[in-house]
């Protein structure tokens, strides 16, 4: 698996906002149709084309700077045994004509939060796939060629966004 800006990506081309689940835990998958939530009281479909607009909010977004800072706080606060393990909940508003679902889901384990650069070319990326302007498998397709080879270098995560963000979809 590997985490590129908001989105997990698995080796089997699973695409997540956030963490893929675990058991029961709430998440967000993104298909070539549509979202799903998963989890306990949260299940559903929406396709696309009956998606208005996707929104993430409480995610934590910080520089580069001041996210290497505050992950080696937490890293040191976990090392003493006053840190904790859970990652960070966050929400994914999702707007339909029928009115917005609010659906949650964790941001990866390990990190203190997501680089603004990183965060600002998701939400790109998400708008995209609302329009139908961009396609979900292009992600899927990159797990399953480099997911297993872990979560890329910031620069490379932020060429991966800005290509899938700004490429057209195919057809």
């Amino acid at each position: 698996m590997a985490m590129v800006g908001l989105f997990w990506i698995a080796e089997d081309g699973g695409v997540y906002v956030g963490a893929e689940p675990e058991g029961y835990a709430r998440a967000v998958r993104l298909t070539r149709d549509g979202l799903e939530g998963l989890g306990t009281d949260q299940r559903g479909h929406w396709g696309w084309a009956e998606v208005r607009s996707v929104a993430v909010r409480d995610v934590r977004a910080r520089s580069s700077a001041r996210l290497f800072a505050s992950t080696a706080v937490d890293m040191a606060l976990n090392v003493v045994g006053v840190g904790t393990d859970l990652p960070g909940l966050f929400e994914v508003h999702v707007e339909t004509a029928d009115g917005t679902v609010e659906l949650d889901t964790y941001a990866a384990p390990a990190i203190g939060g997501y680089v603004q650069s990183e965060y600002d070319l998701s939400v790109a990326l998400l708008e995209r796939f609302v329009a139908g302007t961009a396609d979900v498998d292009a992600l899927a397709e990159w797990g399953r060629a480099h997911a297993g080879e872990g979560t890329p270098g910031r620069e490379e995560r932020e060429a991966l966004l800005r290509k899938w963000a700004e490429g057209a979809v195919e057809g």
